[in-house]
């Protein structure tokens, strides 16, 4: 038996309807991998969902001819959730994608293409469409083009955890995603930065393919639901900037930089979020909040 080049990993938590999508498409794209004689495996991480999540896997999973495992993570947080399918993992690559996203055809076929022409260690992102046109632009990723993260510079937005992928090589160097970051954790967000950012440092290249491409249909068309999520995205940021500040100067030099971009709300204002009107200041105001509330909690915590 061929074994396992890819694993595919999906948390969820109630999330049944977009789940079903979402699932759809895996078993679509998995047909396409098979015909050039790819072998791949499925780990769903249920999160301690209480509606249809768990009879919804069952099915699916009956119905496929490939490996699926489900893992049963009831405490929440998707870095947790993560962590605990990661364990699981066979494949020497492994993908992650959310649960209410939807994978394109050729997605894995695409995916261990751009590993093939990684050279060394590699954590590679790809394209995130909006996959419903009412909803509003945000947790998107639209470049068309190939790009290398610069080695030295704040990973955040470069690649997203929606269409993220590594080898089983870069999880065993760089480690566990960190728990207290990210959905259902205490500083909400920035878990896959924080993992980014640990990467690099450790001179693991970050590439972005755009040929890559999930669609995203998160939702969001409340303009308060967008000001939340910023602000959380920020928050976040800020918790990293002090977990590594005293560690790393990149840290240290973007907090600075944040500082100095106040300016650009007036030179060149940021007029794409109808519930923010300082955008740079709005950033900094919450990143000031998650920088302080790590000092305050996030040692005790670590």
């Amino acid at each position: 038996m061929r074994k396992v080049a890819l694993t595919l990993l999906i948390c969820t938590r109630n999330r049944c309807a977009s789940l079903a999508a979402t699932l759809d498409s895996v078993t679509l794209a998995a047909a396409a991998a098979r015909e050039t004689g790819v072998r791949i495996e499925v780990i769903l991480v249920d999160n301690g969902s209480t509606d249809g999540t768990p009879d919804l896997i069952a099915q699916w999973s009956q119905d496929q001819p490939f490996r699926v495992s489900l893992v049963e993570e009831p405490r929440p947080g998707l870095a947790r959730a993560r962590n605990s399918g990661l364990a699981h993992c066979t494949g020497p690559i492994i993908a992650m994608t959310d649960d209410d996203c939807i994978l394109h055809a050729d997605y894995f076929v695409r995916l261990l293409a751009a590993f093939a022409k990684a050279k060394g260690p590699a954590i590679i992102g790809g394209r995130i469409l909006l996959g419903n046109p009412a909803d509003l632009p945000v947790t998107v990723k639209l470049e068309d083009h190939p790009m290398v993260a610069p080695p030295g510079g704040f990973p955040g937005g470069f690649v997203m955890g929606a269409n993220l992928a590594f080898g089983a090589d870069v999880l065993a160097a760089v480690g566990p995603f960190d728990e207290r970051f990210g959905a259902g954790a205490p500083f909400v967000a920035a878990e896959d930065t924080d993992f980014l950012f640990r990467a690099s440092g450790l001179g693991i290249q970050l590439l972005y393919d755009p040929l890559i491409v999930v669609d995203h249909h998160h939702g969001r068309r409340d303009v308060a639901d967008e000001t939340r999520l910023l602000a959380g995205y920020s928050f976040g940021d800020g918790a990293l900037y002090a977990k590594h500040w005293r560690t790393d100067r990149r840290a240290r030099r973007m907090l600075l930089a944040d500082v100095g971009d106040v300016r650009l709300d007036l030179l060149r204002p940021v007029t794409t979020h109808a519930g923010v009107r300082r955008f740079y200041c709005f950033r900094l105001f919450h990143k000031a909040r998650g920088f302080l509330s790590y000092s305050l909690m996030g040692r005790r915590t670590g």
